[in-house]
């Protein structure tokens, strides 16, 4: 009985009150200052920076109060320059808080080195997607005397003939020496 009565009592009651004021006042005062702190209902702009080269990207970057990171730089897009920025996010136009990391991926020197897989006994057409698939392109075709009809001789790139697992930039034209399917003799 006796808590009952405490629970009920003046003191009792004006801490409670107290507590709950403390409160009120500690949580206004923590919501203050996070919406200072985190510039609640500011934002900047996030400006065009694909095609600049890197430095400049850079500066304006600095200039809209922002971080920049790169990430990773292997697909190289001959449409713009060595260490261009090729792509970004957040897009530009994008709305973001002060001293939000940009991600850039940088255009490299030149398209990646590809080792040029096994073709040679094969079919044209088997030999075809395997190279296209590691993103070579198809050049000419020479036929020679030999007993495969349209099977692969010889592989050249640039005049000169290659082996499998010669490296080769991406892209590369690779020319195919095929058999004609007659025997001289």
């Amino acid at each position: 009985m006796n808590f009952i009565k405490f629970l009920f009592s003046k003191s009792f009651i004006k801490q409670l009150i107290l507590a709950f004021i403390v409160l009120v006042v500690l949580g206004f005062l923590a919501l203050k200052w996070l919406k200072s702190y985190t510039n609640h209902g500011t934002f900047v702009t996030v400006p065009e920076l694909r095609g600049q080269t890197f430095d400049a990207a850079q500066v304006l970057i600095n200039d809209y109060d922002l971080r920049s990171e790169v990430q990773d730089s292997s697909n190289y897009n001959p449409n713009y320059p060595k260490g261009a920025v090729i792509e970004q996010d957040p897009l530009a136009g994008s709305q973001v808080k002060e001293d939000r990391k940009i991600y850039l991926i940088l255009n490299p020197s030149a398209y990646r080195m590809v080792a040029v897989p096994d073709v040679i006994r094969r079919t044209f057409r088997q030999a075809k997607p395997s190279l296209e698939a590691v993103g070579f392109q198809i050049g000419t075709t020479i036929y020679e005397d030999d007993l495969g009809k349209d099977e692969v001789l010889q592989i050249r790139h640039n005049g000169r003939v290659i082996e499998a697992g010669t490296l080769l930039p991406k892209t590369s034209k690779i020319d195919f020496v095929l058999g004609n399917g007659i025997i001289k003799e």
